[in-house]
């Protein structure tokens, strides 16, 4: 039987986005799907924050990416 070593990064990322996957249904999907009383509008509601979800990812990937394109400029 074979073991698998992770490493502490690889736990740390793994804990963010158990992190940011508990967040976004708490603080998203919950708060969406409670606004509306029939099934179809609740599921509706919670798709349409994979939007918000998506939006906020990209906007974490540029601004990561502007730090990294330009980090030997500025350090």
């Amino acid at each position: 039987m074979s073991t698998v070593e992770l490493s502490s990064t690889e736990i740390v990322i793994a804990l963010a986005g158990a992190l940011v996957l508990a967040c976004y249904v708490l603080l998203m999907v919950l708060p969406a799907a409670r606004c509306y009383g029939r099934m179809w509008e609740k599921l509706a509601a919670s798709f349409l924050t994979a939007y918000v979800l998506a939006t906020l990812l990209g906007i974490g990937a540029a601004i990561g990416l502007a730090i990294v394109w330009t980090y030997d400029t500025y350090a």
